[in-house]
């Protein structure tokens, strides 16, 4: 049974050799702490969990969904975008609704991307960028993030022949996995250098609710002209807590969206309505909820950051996301250092590698474990990884 050659040419998913390590070390005895995936460990907020359970029994809702998404649901998004950030969209043209972003980010690909085009991915990057390129026949080519940048691709590097034969390029910021953040003079380029190359943008924003000290993330959408040139991806998961519901969107270009729902329509039967139902309160109900999630990530940013400097490393607070990115020791790889920090002090930190070429010499942390359970990582780092040089 032998696979295509598109399957044999996909790496193994990063999170999945991953939990392999984990489960391994689990096997031994080792009480592991994983500050790996950066998924919430925070419950949902209970306005969202109670209005699942009253849908849920609404038999109408036991039907196949509205393969683009409820009207309601696509409303409630364009509500919070306006509220947001006073943007307009119109839900039954610019906003389709996604079996979480990650569906919508591979599938975007297969929208536009025929053999030989090129699709440009931040590198190091959210890994389903390059995967949904592969799937899709194209061609990934890497823009570089380099802390010396402040982790923003320089656009004027990418080759006039490259740019000339791309036709998406993936943005995301707040970035996974640098913690970077992106003001309007970054997408304004962005989109004057989409605009020339008749290149769509494709922004990842799921962080972008994840934010201290008072700092706002942009969303791209509020860019002028960001919607003649691209779409915004965004999900229920991070903001609420709800990364197993399953549940995002796109947002943005009219066109765009049409074919990407024109796509969905043809491969998946949409989103559970119960779940769009919770998502509409979750959009539009109380919001206080964002407060204390903020508050609890603030607090477990600075723990790490300040175990970390006592440590030796030189790290600037992030603005937003939940994510720290330091560099590796000196003598150190990215994968080594991580299987030494596992071996060691049986914490799991994912190898910047696994986002590509350019996040060697890196590694990222995720706040999503409880700040109990984070101060003990850092404790066992302290006390077991030994005299650290950078």
């Amino acid at each position: 049974m032998e696979e295509a050659l598109r399957m044999q040419a996909i790496p193994p998913y990063l999170f999945a050799r991953i939990d392999e390590k984990v489960a391994m070390a689990k096997a031994n005895g080792v009480d592991v702490i994983s500050l790996g995936i950066g998924d919430p460990d925070l419950p949902t907020p209970d306005n969202i969990i109670n209005r699942l359970v009253e849908a849920v029994h609404n038999s109408e809702n036991h039907r196949y969904p509205s393969y683009v998404g409820m009207v309601e649901f696509r409303e409630a998004v364009a509500q919070w975008y306006k509220r947001r950030a006073n943007i307009d969209l119109d839900p039954r043209t610019e906003v389709v609704t996604l079996i979480g972003s990650k569906e919508g980010i591979a599938n975007i690909s297969y929208c536009y991307l025929n053999p030989g085009d090129y699709s440009l991915v931040p590198d190091p990057g959210y890994p389903v960028y390059s995967i949904g390129a592969l799937l899709a026949g194209g061609i990934s080519y890497a823009m570089p993030l380099k802390e010396e940048n402040g982790f923003l691709p320089d656009l004027e590097a990418i080759p006039a022949d490259i740019a000339q034969k791309a036709k998406l390029m993936f943005l995301n910021y707040p970035n996974n996995p640098t913690g970077a953040v992106a003001d309007e003079s970054f997408y304004l380029k962005a989109i004057d250098f989409a605009q020339k190359y008749n290149i769509i943008i494709c922004h990842d924003g799921p962080y972008s609710e994840i934010a201290f000290n008072g700092y706002r993330p942009l969303s791209f959408l509020e860019i002028p002209g960001a919607k003649d040139v691209g779409i915004e991806f965004h999900s229920m998961s991070k903001t609420y807590n709800m990364t197993g519901w399953r549940i995002g969107w796109a947002a943005g270009n009219a066109k765009v969206i049409k074919a990407l729902g024109r796509l969905k329509s043809n491969v998946d039967s949409g989103v559970f309505q119960a779940v769009q139902e919770a998502a509409i309160e979750g959009l539009l109900g109380n919001q206080d909820s964002l407060k204390e999630i903020n508050k609890v990530y603030q607090e477990r940013r600075d723990i790490v950051i300040e175990g970390l400097t006592g440590m030796g490393w030189k790290l600037e607070r992030p603005k937003a996301a939940f994510y720290i990115w330091p560099k590796v020791p000196t003598g150190y790889t990215s994968a080594s250092f991580c299987e030494y920090v596992l071996e060691k002090a049986g914490v799991v930190v994912t190898p910047g590698n696994g986002y590509g070429e350019y996040g060697e010499g890196y590694f990222r942390i995720s706040l999503t474990v409880s700040t109990d359970r984070l101060k003990e990582a850092i404790k066992r780092m302290k006390d077991n990884l030994g005299q650290l040089e950078f």
